[in-house]
């Protein structure tokens, strides 16, 4: 079903209506809510396993998805009145999230001044609430970064998203006014991505301590992979039905089309090795991981992605000149794999400069998440 949505997808430049009440009545967004809100508490290896099959459907559905389950962990990370209101009556929200501060908080009584615009809010057009970051003023150091939440009665929507790729996913801008964001609707970034926000002493299931960039990372690799995975198959069926020029053979008795296939298949399956062991080692290490081991995951994640989009290019170079009718799914692919590799949390250069400083015993260049 949400294959066959995904061309109307792109058109809408959004998810469909359908494709998201369907995940919802299916209770995706529930996995990583607490069982006391009435959540399934389900762990990052579920998480991961989740986002890689949706990601064989179609990557811009995936990635709303996987977006809307890792906002629910972060809203459990907000303190405990707020997230008791919050999921009174309802096992879930669907919420964008925002990390890069794209405003300005000033305190005041009662909470913050909230002024600002953001950009990339994936998942705002179907989001009931919102969570942007800021940095507030009169304060120093660490906590001057925050998380606000929002109903999203109380912010902009801005239609900007005319992209070539992952565009689904109607990731539009969010604009804020002038709100007064409560207190307890506010929480401090880093604490988050330390794995010591409020969530990990209210909650008693690991999954609560775990620092939050290797899950924003798992949320936004698993639906390229997944997708990679249903464009290597898509190559397995072409070569079996695509005629070799002058001859009445397939391309499947192409020994060089044979060991492109073969390349693929065993470079797709060395990235989900990769995450595997990435997630399994974060779910052993939680908020006890030091920098190094932090660093690690973020560029392993990083060089899986990159290793994904060369995966679906090989794929296309292969793939004969039929594959570059703008119906054909692969087209897509390629494009989503293009803008998600653009993503600030997969610069290799940046990633790989911080991994290898922290290797080599050298002080981090810039903020360890």
């Amino acid at each position: 079903m949400l294959a066959a949505q995904a061309p109307e997808a792109e058109t809408l430049r959004r998810p469909t209506d359908d494709s998201v009440r369907r995940l919802e009545e299916l209770g995706l967004f529930r996995l990583m809510v607490p069982d006391r809100y009435g959540g399934l508490e389900l762990d990052l290896d579920t998480f991961l396993e989740a986002g890689l099959a949706l990601g064989e459907a179609d990557a811009s559905i995936a990635w709303v998805s996987t977006f809307y389950v890792e906002h629910n962990w972060m809203f459990c990370q907000f303190p405990e009145n707020f997230q008791r209101v919050l999921y009174e009556g309802r096992s879930h929200v669907l919420a964008p999230a925002v990390i890069a501060p794209g405003g300005s908080a000033v305190r005041e009584s009662g909470g913050y001044r909230l002024r600002g615009r953001w950009s990339w809010g994936t998942g705002v057009m179907h989001g009931s609430w919102v969570i942007v970051g800021a940095l507030t003023e009169g304060e120093s150091g660490p906590a001057s970064l925050r998380f606000f939440a929002l109903p999203i009665e109380d912010v902009g929507v801005e239609d900007v998203w005319f992209v070539d790729g992952l565009a689904g996913t109607g990731s539009n801008d969010i604009v804020v006014e002038d709100r007064l964001v409560p207190e307890e609707q506010t929480v401090g970034i880093f604490e988050m991505t330390a794995g010591a926000a409020p969530g990990a002493g209210i909650h008693e299931g690991p999954l609560y301590r775990t620092p939050m960039i290797p899950i924003l990372l798992t949320a936004a690799t698993t639906p390229l992979v997944g997708q990679a995975r249903a464009v290597v198959d898509g190559f397995r069926q072409r070569l079996a039905e695509r005629q070799r020029m002058f001859s009445s053979q397939t391309q499947a008795h192409n020994p060089a089309m044979q060991q492109r296939l073969a390349s693929v298949t065993v470079q797709l399956q060395q990235v989900e090795l990769l995450l595997r062991d990435v997630v399994s080692d974060v779910m052993e290490r939680r908020d006890a991981a030091s920098p190094r081991d932090r660093a690690r995951w973020s560029s392993s994640f990083a060089h899986a992605l990159h290793q994904t989009r060369q995966i679906i290019g090989e794929v296309a170079l292969a793939s004969g000149a039929s594959a570059h009718f703008r119906d054909d799914p692969l087209q897509r692919a390629q494009r989503d794999a293009n803008v998600a590799a653009c993503h600030v949390a997969f610069d290799l250069d940046a990633q790989r400069e911080l991994y290898g400083r922290l290797l080599l015993g050298l002080e981090p260049s810039g903020a360890i998440f």
